[in-house]
């Protein structure tokens, strides 16, 4: 199976779930990101390389949450003829005051090479270099801060969370939507 057959295998559990719109209700977005991963992590890993696999399974994740969290967002963008995976909240931001920027970098590899070459593309564009985060397939040394979707070791169920505080330094009130 390709990403769009991925994407959509995600889409139709998300819509025939009985618990996500509870959860969603709830601003519990970590915990859909749980119910998502223990559902759907073994398709998915089955249907196309791992890496690849789960790199669809973070992006559509992510895109789906930062809507219902409210989170404004730019995804898939290119800017300076390098292509960003997410930024937050968007390009204008991140010329203006790249502090209050948040580039969110989902490789397509787990090779340390791939991925400090990504880390690099990101670093050539947003000066701050903390404001750059990383979604891995497993735990890998990078100088980033990362969160690993995985069976075993799943801290991207807390970025959601993470983003919100990243967001709120700005001044925004996302804190109170998301209740943290």
């Amino acid at each position: 199976m390709d990403a769009e057959q991925i994407k959509e295998f995600l889409f139709e559990y998300i819509e025939n779930s009985e618990t996500i719109p509870g959860l969603i209700a709830e601003k519990r977005y970590d915990e859909i990101i749980k119910n998502v991963t223990d559902s759907c992590y073994d398709k998915i890993i089955s249907m196309e390389n791992q890496d690849q696999s789960v790199q669809v399974l973070a992006t559509v994740l992510l895109h789906y949450l930062l809507t219902c969290a409210q989170i404004t967002s730019q995804r898939k963008i290119e800017y300076d003829k390098k292509e960003i995976d997410i930024v937050i909240p968007d390009i204008k931001t991140l010329e203006g005051d790249p502090k209050k920027t948040l580039l969110i970098c989902i490789p397509k590899s787990s090779d340390l090479k791939t991925i400090n070459e990504e880390i690099a593309k990101m670093e050539a564009i947003q000066p701050e270099k903390e404001n750059i985060w990383m979604v891995l397939s497993k735990d890998t040394p990078v100088e980033k801060r990362t969160f690993v979707l995985s069976r075993k070791h799943n801290t991207f169920s807390d970025i959601i969370f993470e983003i919100a505080k990243f967001s709120n330094v700005g001044g925004s009130s996302k804190l109170k939507i998301l209740r943290v």
